[in-house]
């Protein structure tokens, strides 16, 4: 019975990623579908052909992608943005959101570092992304301001904490901000190369 018991359990760990991610994977497309039907259809009547919306979908965000490139969108961004700026609980979402998704962005490729965090004299260590390398244009005292921000992310849900340390308490890993990421989403139970082996 226990043997029973092994290989059902075995199978549903196997099964329940692939099958959430094909599950999650189908609704997106399934709405993205059902949204390009409801804009395509006036125009094109009854032809449709499935995969138009995925087609659709990559364009606009293309286009987008291209318009927010331009010199000029900055200042229209900047009025978009005023409603979600301005209003107080609006602002903080917003906001927050917003610098979380600029931080992975291309722009911001070079700011991005994984690092190992080690106060000295002590055995522990722990894996962060460091957010920013110069505070003196924030309110801190002028030691801390020498120091660099590290973002250690939780596992198994969305969120973390932020902490200013000493430039030496860091050490740079060879590890991308996506894999760290998603290793600490998974409370590093994945099967990844240890960070620290040399590569």
């Amino acid at each position: 019975m226990k043997r029973l018991y092994a290989y059902f359990f075995r199978g549903l760990i196997t099964f329940l990623p692939v099958g959430l991610t094909v599950y999650v994977l189908y609704l997106f497309v399934s709405w993205v579908e059902s949204l390009a039907m409801q804009i395509l259809r006036p125009m094109t009547g009854d032809f449709y052909l499935p995969g138009l919306g995925i087609l659709l979908g990559t364009a606009l965000i293309l286009v987008l992608g291209f318009l927010v490139s331009q010199a000029f969108m900055k200042r229209v961004l900047g009025w978009v943005e005023l409603p979600f700026t301005n209003l107080p609980l609006v602002k903080s979402i917003y906001s927050s959101l917003k610098s979380f998704a600029d931080y992975f962005s291309p722009n911001e490729r070079d700011a991005q570092q994984v690092v190992l965090l080690k106060k000295p004299g002590s055995d522990m260590s722990i894996i962060g992304l460091v957010t920013r390398q110069n505070l003196t244009d924030l309110p801190l005292d002028p030691q801390t301001r020498q120091h660099v921000a590290v973002y250690l992310p939780m596992g198994y849900m969305i969120g973390g904490y932020t902490v200013f340390v000493p430039r030496e308490w860091v050490q740079a890993l060879d590890m991308s901000v996506e894999e760290a990421m998603r290793s600490s989403l998974t409370a590093w139970m994945g099967n990844a190369k240890n960070p620290t082996d040399p590569v």
